[in-house]
């Protein structure tokens, strides 16, 4: 049996299986509703319930509420339909969204530019067909069928080099204690991709793009592609960090904003080292950006990193300096122990 889900405004419909969850129906179909985890615990595929009914499955309550289901948000991700539906989606992306595909790829090179971020360069299958948004991310697929998401970390027109990942190190994690310890060139991994609808939109807003740590992965993808069209558009670059070493591409984004010349950096340093002779701003990330924008009302905003900075972003963003709820795009990086606690 199957249940009929509609989407407004898009007006764009699809089927799902009784026991299935709308999101990967959604996904399998070709319609592109928002999301980032699928787990259940990142709140980004939040839509609102207009007509029908879902039971909900595991998910942590900072992603959805009682009150909030009570008020008819659902998290498509694991909601599964009880009858027909009709959701209202405000970000659903476009039919030409890239298909997901399974593919080997190659670990061509390892660099570590500060001692727990490590530089993975993979080399693509060269019969493959894999295409991607910049900001998009892919999974590995590990022994057992468990799988660890990151971001890729360069734009589309740089393909010819294979891909590019930033992954911090989490001791005790079962993929990145591989990847710190015995992970050697040439050696073969499963991937599968593309994921995610944390990518640029067509738009001549100004932007902000916030991160904080390896979130920067994404929005480094981001910036390529703006270079690489030749925007016009005023970007502003913040990127919070605890210390100096952990701005591992501070001289690459310095770079970035001498080649763009509508691009500001802002890197911000929360607990900044004795030996850091640190001289620029520091605090949290994202209230820096809403001492230099206290009205935010016309711009874009996409923000990735921990899930702490992110909603708080978004919370401050929207109710103190005028931004469009809409025109916030996030992607929350969720370690295996956020996703444990779904």
């Amino acid at each position: 049996m199957t249940f009929k889900v509609s989407v407004l405004p898009a007006e764009r419909s699809f089927e799902v299986a009784r026991d299935e969850a709308i999101l990967p129906a959604a996904i399998r179909q070709g319609v592109g509703l928002p999301y980032g985890c699928k787990d259940g615990a990142c709140s980004s595929c939040k839509c609102r319930l207009l007509e029908g009914r879902v039971i909900h499955g595991a998910h942590q309550l900072k992603a959805l509420s009682l009150a909030e289901e009570a008020a008819g948000w659902v998290l498509t991700c694991c909601a599964t339909p009880q009858t027909d539906l009709v959701l209202e989606a405000r970000q659903v992306i476009a039919e030409d969204q890239f298909a997901v595909v399974k593919m080997p790829v190659r670990l061509a090179a390892l660099s570590k530019p500060a001692p727990d971020v490590a530089l993975l360069k993979l080399q693509l299958p060269a019969s493959h067909t894999f295409r991607w948004h910049a900001g998009q991310y892919l999974e590995f697929i590990l022994k057992d069928g468990v799988r660890r998401a990151y971001s890729i970390a360069n734009a589309p027109h740089t393909v010819a080099g294979g891909l590019e990942l930033h992954i911090r190190h989490m001791p005790g994690g079962v993929f990145t204690d591989h990847v710190f310890g015995a992970m050697k060139e040439k050696e073969i991994l499963r991937a599968e991709g593309p994921f995610g609808t944390f990518f640029l939109r067509d738009s001549n807003r100004p932007l902000v793009l916030l991160a904080s740590g390896t979130g920067f992965a994404p929005v480094k993808a981001m910036l390529e592609d703006l270079l690489a069209r030749g925007t016009d558009r005023p970007v502003s670059l913040y990127w919070g960090c605890r210390s100096k070493a952990d701005l591992y591409l501070h001289d690459w984004a310095l770079a970035m904003a001498q080649q763009m010349p509508g691009l500001r950096y802002v890197p911000v340093l929360s607990e900044p080292l004795p030996d850091d002779g640190w001289r620029g701003r520091t605090g949290l990330v994202h209230q820096a950006v809403m001492a230099d924008w206290p009205d935010l009302s016309s711009h874009e905003v996409y923000a990735c990193g921990a899930p702490a900075m992110v909603d708080a972003a978004q919370r401050d963003f929207t109710t103190r300096c005028g931004l469009d709820g809409a025109q916030f795009y996030a992607d929350a990086f969720l370690s295996q122990a956020d996703r444990a606690a779904v």
